[in-house]
């Protein structure tokens, strides 16, 4: 599905992928794998929309609760 809204980096067509979300905070290495975005066919720049942010800002606190070092967690799952 392709969006009308170019992209903001370099103006490309925008279309529903998946990317991957990195945070290094320090201690602690948290990876979330096939995260729902929109991404640039011409570019691969990527763009989470706010309700994925709100559940990556979970899955952070989450594995910062429980002490974590290192998580890899698939939102596709």
């Amino acid at each position: 599905m392709f969006f009308s809204k170019g992209c903001p980096m370099c103006g490309g067509r925008q279309e529903q992928g998946v990317t991957t979300f990195t945070v290094d905070k320090g201690s602690m290495l948290v990876v979330v794998r096939n995260v729902p975005a929109m991404t640039c066919r011409q570019c691969g720049e990527a763009w989470i929309l706010d309700a994925t942010a709100e559940e990556l800002e979970r899955i952070i606190s989450d594995a910062s609760a429980k002490r974590s070092q290192f998580e890899i967690i698939d939102m596709a799952a």
